[in-house]
């Protein structure tokens, strides 16, 4: 019985230093740090934005993926629109009544230094919801407010899609 145990031991053992060994090898590369989220490539030079969605999506990508003022760094460039706002059909008497936004972004990032490469296009959809309570100015700041939130979501989906595409 003292021998099957020690057996036993000496199995387990081996198991763990093996599984140990074996699970060594893997690597693992997290999206929001580390070294895929502030590799050089990804120093981007940004084109101007044309509306305030834009810009929000051009301020995040820069925050989250760098930025570059170098004349050969790659330019992206962001196009951007909100929709929506449609009023959702419920049967609460209420006089809120619940609304959702969408924000469509494509983010173009064409290559600059004199390469052959060609330009890699992500379009990326984000909502938002809001209530409007039939008050004008609370209404406007609500509808706003989740237009922003809806291109922050935009953003933060583009830069996923950049930083995926990458790694093909």
């Amino acid at each position: 019985m003292s021998l099957s145990n020690a057996l036993r031991r000496t199995v387990l053992a081996g198991f763990m230093l093996g599984i140990g060994a074996a699970l060594g090898g893997c690597s693992f590369s997290p999206v929001y740090s580390g070294t895929l989220a502030s590799q050089p490539s990804l120093n981007l030079a940004y084109a101007k934005p044309a509306n305030r969605l834009e810009q929000l999506i051009y301020q995040e990508l820069a925050l989250r993926l760098g930025e570059s003022t170098s004349e050969t760094a790659p330019l992206a460039t962001v196009s951007a629109s909100a929709g929506g706002g449609d009023m959702l059909v419920t049967g609460n008497p209420s006089p809120a009544i619940p609304v959702e936004v969408k924000v469509t972004a494509t983010l173009t990032i064409t290559a600059r230094d004199g390469s052959d490469a060609e330009a890699r296009s992500f379009t990326r959809t984000a909502s938002a919801n809001y209530t409007r309570s039939g008050q004008i100015v609370a209404d406007n700041a609500a509808a706003d407010e989740a237009v922003e939130r809806a291109a922050r979501g935009a953003a933060e989906s583009l830069r996923l899609a950049v930083l995926a595409g990458l790694n093909r």
